[in-house]
């Protein structure tokens, strides 16, 4: 099956109206890309950014009415003439796998490792967390996930109960799960974000300890472990929430903070929360304590 690509600058465009019109036209696949030289890769945790100058590409078959997506279009968004775009014929190809050939398996810590699909590692005393880049954010490329995936590696999380707070792609209480959690509990209040949990958790087996809810007032547990990897904004108005869901002497990790937002951040935990020292990367910090 031959393929075709509609590729399009969107200047000032909302993204979402045209991926809507893309989709209903029969787009097989969307991505958006940086249409000029600001690269994003895994972004900050909260946020879904876009660049300043953004292209959106639609993936269509051979056979797709490419002109009426055009005419749909500009009456959808009330234009005269689209924005620059063009259209690329493709060779045929194992299109599934073109947009993972520049993810590797990554470490964290000594033995915590990331592994896309198609690839191994050759590690015995490895811990393998099966995840492809996909539905949700946090695929350890961030410096806020990485932090935390290498205080999980550093920590025995063996039998205890885990909340991971804004849990995104699900990779840290999968992570916990696969060191030997006895539960893990994923809250995010994005669906798509609780969607690619559970697949996550199918697929590296641990779907029957993991559970993924919306609403916090459904928590009804204190854990062992709570992990909340979002921004300082989020941690600090929910500090009280967030602590208490801690079991006495039970540990915690926030991150998705900024290295100024430091202070702040532990101010508003410090009723609850003895930190440790704290761990920095790329100008994010990763607080870890214990709840007194």
């Amino acid at each position: 099956m031959g393929w075709r690509q509609f590729v399009m600058d969107l200047e000032s465009l909302a993204p979402e109206r045209v991926e809507d019109v893309f989709a209903r036209n029969g787009a097989n696949a969307i991505t958006f890309s940086d249409a000029g030289d600001d690269p994003v890769f895994e972004p900050a945790p909260g946020e879904t950014p876009l660049w300043r100058a953004t292209r959106i590409t639609g993936l269509f078959q051979a056979d797709a009415d490419l002109t009426a997506l055009r005419n749909d279009l500009l009456q959808d968004l009330s234009l005269a003439a689209l924005p620059a775009h063009r259209i690329e014929v493709l060779e045929d190809r194992a299109w599934e796998r073109e947009w993972l050939k520049d993810f590797r398996p990554m470490r964290f810590g000594e033995h915590l490792w990331i592994c896309p699909s198609g690839f191994e590692i050759d590690d015995p005393q490895a811990t393998v967390i099966m995840l492809d880049p996909g539905l949700a954010f946090g695929t350890g490329t961030h410096a806020t996930t990485a932090l935390c995936l290498e205080w999980l590696d550093g920590i025995s999380v063996e039998n205890r109960s885990v909340l991971d707070y804004g849990c995104g792609s699900g990779v840290l209480a999968i992570a916990a799960l696969l060191s030997g959690a006895s539960h893990a509990t994923g809250l995010d209040i994005d669906r798509q974000a609780l969607v690619a949990s559970r697949q996550n958790a199918v697929v590296n087996g641990v779907v029957e300890s993991f559970s993924v809810i919306q609403d916090a007032a459904k928590l009804d547990a204190r854990y062992d472990v709570v992990l909340a990897n979002i921004l300082a904004g989020t941690l600090i108005e929910h500090a009280a929430e967030i602590s208490q869901q801690l079991a006495h002497g039970g540990q915690i990790a926030l991150s998705g903070i900024l290295e100024e937002q430091i202070d702040a951040v532990a101010d508003a935990y410090g009723p609850w929360i003895a930190f440790g020292p704290v761990t920095t990367r790329d100008g994010w910090a990763c607080l870890t304590g214990t709840r007194s």
